[in-house]
C-alpha cells in the first residue's frame, strides 16, 4: 500500500500567476473542489476508495481527521499525541496510526471510526507501510513489522539489516500491493530494498539517493522505486527514479521547482508535487513520459503575493486513478483539501477564431485549432454552435472535422444581426478531458429611429409630466423600456414601463418631477435593427415660500402689498423650501431709491432638515425706507444640483416711525 509521512509543512505562499487566451477553454476545471482542513498540521494522508473517505494525520494536534471525496469531514479521532503515519488494511477494514506519543500503533475501523486496537511497539514509529497482511513501520535509524494475524500480536524490531539509515524518525517506507513481498525504504540518502515474504525482512539491494528525498513510492510493476527529490541528470530538479534489482539511478520525471511529493496511482500513473512559487504544484505524468500529461495550479488565499503551497508529501490517489488528493496550506496556516479530478486525462486546448465584424445575411468563415500534448486524430467530431438574439439558448449547427492537424473551419450565414457566438466543443474520450472555445461576432443591423420628448423642460416643483417614447420601423421587437433617474446619488435609476408601444409606435410613462430627472427610453434590438437608447432631461424647480413676522400691519404702496415695521423692529424672514441634505437658500436684500431698486446684500443660510430657514434683518432705526427680500435656490451655489435654479416671490417691507 502506497501510504507514506509527510513532514509538517511551514505556511509559506507565492504569487500565483495565471495567463487567459481569448477564445480559448482548456477542460473544465470547475469539478475540482477544494476544502478548509481543522487542522493546525499534516502528517500522511491516505485513501479509503471502498467507503470514499480520506484520512489526514494531524500530528500537531494529535488527531486523526476523516473527510468525504468533497472534503466535508465525516469524524474526528482523537488523543493521539505525535500521529503521524497512516496505512490502510488490505480489504479497507482497518486504518492503521503511528501514535509517536504512545509509542505505538492503533488500529480504527473504517465503516464507524472507532479504534478497536492499540498494539505496543516500546519504540516511537513514523511511517507505515502494510504489505502481506503485516504493518512495517521506521523509528530511528532501523524498522520493524507488526504481525496482528496470530492469537497475541508479534513485534519483530531492528529489521534494516547492512543499512546504515539517518537516525531520526525513522526511514520513509514504500510497497504496492500489486508488488507482494516487497518493501522499500530510505532516509538520508540511504535507500534500500527489501524482501519480506517470509518472517522477517531480507535485504535484497541498497544504494544511494539524494539527500532531498523525504518520500518514496513503488511503481506496480516493480521494476522502479521512485523519490520525492532526484538528481538532476543534466536538467533542473525531478522525481527520482531508481532500478529495484540493483537501486542504480534510472531517467526520472523533471520538475521545474522543488520537488516535494511523490505517489504513484495503480494503473503506474505519477503524481509528483513541488513547493512552487510561481510554477505549477501538482504534476501528473504517464509511466515513463518526462512531460507531465496534465499539471494543477493552487490559487493564492493568503496575504502574501505568491499562492498557496503543496505541503510536503501531501499527495493521495484515489484507488481508481479518477483523482488526486493534494493538501495546501496559505501564509496564514490554513490547510485545504483539494480533489483534483481526472488526472490522467490529457487538458486539451481549442481555440476558435471569427470575424470582429460580418453582415447580416452573409456568409462568414470561422476557423479555429484542437491542440493537445498527444495530437488527437484527423476526423476529430466537434459540436458547434450559434447563440444570438434569436436563439438565445444556442441552436445546434452542423457539426465540424479537424484536419491533421488539429485545424478546422466552417461557413454560416448568420440570419439575426447584434452579436452572434460561435461555441465550438470537444467531447473528450478516455484520454482526454472535454474541451471547447468561442469567439464573437459583431454583424451589422439597421439603425433604429427612437424619440422621447420634453427634453431641457423646466417645470414647478411636483408637476407631474408625461414623456413619451415613439420608436420607428423594427422587425419583430416592438418593446420599449422607460426609465427615470433623478439627479443625485440617493436615487438610483428606476423602471417606469417596459411594454410594447401602440400601433402609432408611442409609449408614454408619467414621472413626478421633484428633482431634475433623466428619462431615457431603450429598445433592445432584434435581429435586423440595432439598440438604442435616448435620453431627455426634465428640469423641476425647488418649492418656495417666505413668511414675514414682527410687522405692525401691512397696507399697499401703490398695487403693491407691503409689510410695515416700526424703524427700531427687526423683521424676520421664515423661508420653507423642500429639503435635501446640505441645501441652502439665498437670501437677497434690495433697497428702493430714487424710483429704483437697488442691491444691497445677498446670503445663502442652511435649510435645517424641517426644510425651513429662519433670518432676523437688523432694523435700520430710521424711518421711510422702503426694501424688499426673496428666498431663491440656485442650481450648485445652494449646496446641490439636483432642482434647477428657482427664485421666490419678493416681499416689500417699509419702516416708519
Amino acid at each position: 500500500m502506497r501510504r507514506r509521512s509527510i513532514a509538517t509543512a511551514t505556511a509559506l505562499a507565492v504569487v500565483l500567476s495565471s495567463a487567459a487566451l481569448v477564445g480559448v477553454v482548456a477542460g473544465p476545471a470547475s469539478a475540482d473542489s477544494a476544502k478548509i482542513l481543522p487542522v493546525s498540521s499534516v502528517g500522511d494522508i491516505v485513501v479509503d476508495g471502498v467507503h470514499q473517505r480520506v484520512y489526514l494525520s494531524d500530528p500537531t494536534s494529535g488527531k486523526i481527521v476523516v473527510t468525504d471525496y468533497n472534503g466535508t469531514v465525516k469524524a474526528t479521532l482523537t488523543g493521539l499525541s505525535g500521529v503521524s503515519g497512516l496505512a490502510l488494511s488490505a480489504d479497507s477494514g482497518q486504518v492503521y496510526a503511528a501514535v509517536k506519543g504512545r509509542n505505538g500503533i492503533v488500529s480504527v475501523e473504517t465503516s464507524t471510526y472507532t479504534e478497536t486496537a492499540r498494539y505496543p511497539l516500546g519504540v516511537a514509529p513514523g511511517d507505515l507501510e502494510v504489505v502481506d497482511g503485516r504493518i512495517w513501520f521506521g523509528y530511528g535509524a532501523d524498522l520493524g513489522s507488526l504481525d496482528t494475524s496470530g492469537p497475541e500480536p508479534v513485534v519483530q524490531l531492528a529489521q534494516r539489516g547492512d543499512v546504515d539509515f539517518y537516525a531520526g524518525s525513522g526511514p520513509s517506507l514504500a510497497s504496492d500491493p500489486a508488488v507482494p513481498g516487497v518493501l522499500v525504504a530510505g532516509n538520508g540518502g540511504r535507500l534500500a530494498v527489501y524482501d519480506v515474504s517470509a518472517d522477517g525482512a531480507a535485504l535484497r539491494a541498497k544504494g544511494a539517493m539524494d539527500t532531498g528525498a523525504e518520500q518514496l513510492d513503488l511503481t506496480p510493476d516493480g521494476k522502479q522505486v521512485l523519490t520525492s527529490w532526484g538528481r538532476s541528470q543534466g536538467y533542473g530538479y525531478s522525481i527520482g527514479a531508481y532500478s529495484t534489482a540493483d537501486l542504480t539511478e534510472q531517467s526520472g520525471y523533471p520538475i521545474e521547482a522543488y520537488p516535494n511529493a511523490v505517489r504513484v496511482a495503480p494503473d503506474g500513473s505519477i503524481a509528483g508535487g513541488s513547493n512552487s512559487s510561481y510554477d505549477p504544484d501538482v504534476h501528473i505524468h504517464r509511466p515513463g513520459d518526462p512531460v507531465p500529461v496534465r499539471q494543477y495550479d493552487f490559487p493564492n488565499t493568503g496575504n502574501s503575493s505568491g499562492a498557496d503551497l503543496l505541503v510536503p508529501g501531501a499527495l493521495a490517489w484515489a484507488p481508481d486513478s479518477s483523482r488526486v488528493f493534494a493538501v495546501s496550506v496559505n501564509t496564514y496556516g490554513t490547510y485545504t483539501l483539494r480533489a483534483l479530478t481526472d488526472p490522467t486525462r490529457e487538458l486539451p486546448a481549442l481555440k476558435v477564431s471569427a470575424p470582429a465584424k460580418s453582415e447580416r445575411a452573409k456568409k462568414l468563415t470561422v476557423t479555429g485549432k484542437l491542440t493537445s500534448k498527444t495530437p488527437l486524430p484527423a476526423g476529430t467530431s466537434l459540436k458547434v454552435t450559434r447563440t444570438d438574439v434569436e436563439s438565445p439558448k444556442g441552436k445546434a449547427l452542423a457539426a465540424v472535422r479537424t484536419k491533421t492537424d488539429g485545424s478546422f473551419s466552417f461557413t454560416d450565414t448568420p440570419p439575426a444581426g447584434g452579436k452572434v457566438t460561435y461555441k465550438v466543443s470537444y467531447a473528450g474520450d478516455a484520454t482526454h478531458v472535454p474541451a471547447s472555445g468561442s469567439d464573437t461576432v459583431n454583424v451589422s443591423r439597421k439603425a433604429t429611429a427612437l424619440s422621447l420628448n420634453n427634453n431641457g423642460k423646466v417645470y414647478a416643483y411636483g408637476k407631474k409630466v408625461t414623456f413619451t417614447a415613439h420608436l420607428g420601423t423594427t422587425y419583430k421587437n416592438r418593446t420599449v423600456s422607460i426609465y427615470a433617474d433623478p439627479f443625485g446619488a440617493d436615487k438610483p435609476r428606476k423602471l417606469l414601463r417596459t411594454a410594447k408601444v401602440n400601433s402609432k409606435g408611442n409609449l408614454s410613462a408619467a414621472v413626478t418631477m421633484t428633482r431634475d430627472t433623466t428619462v431615457s427610453a431603450v429598445f433592445a434590438g432584434d435581429a435586423r435593427y440595432a439598440s438604442k437608447t435616448v435620453k431627455s432631461t426634465g428640469y423641476a424647480k425647488v418649492r418656495v415660500s417666505t413668511g414675514v413676522s414682527k410687522h405692525y400691519k401691512t397696507g399697499k404702496i401703490g398695487s403693491t402689498k407691503y409689510y410695515y415695521f416700526r424703524k427700531n423692529t427687526d423683521p424676520v424672514f421664515t423661508t420653507t423650501m423642500n429639503y435635501y441634505k446640505g441645501r441652502q437658500q439665498r437670501l437677497q436684500l434690495q433697497v428702493h431709491y430714487q424710483g429704483k431698486w437697488y442691491d444691497t446684500a445677498s446670503e445663502y443660510f442652511a435649510l435645517g432638515t424641517n426644510g425651513k430657514s429662519v433670518v432676523r434683518l437688523e432694523a435700520p432705526g430710521e424711518s421711510g425706507i422702503r426694501a424688499r427680500m426673496r428666498s431663491s435656490y440656485i442650481n450648485g451655489s445652494s449646496g446641490d444640483s439636483v432642482n434647477s435654479t428657482t427664485h421666490g416671490a419678493w416681499k416689500y417691507i417699509t419702516f416708519t416711525k
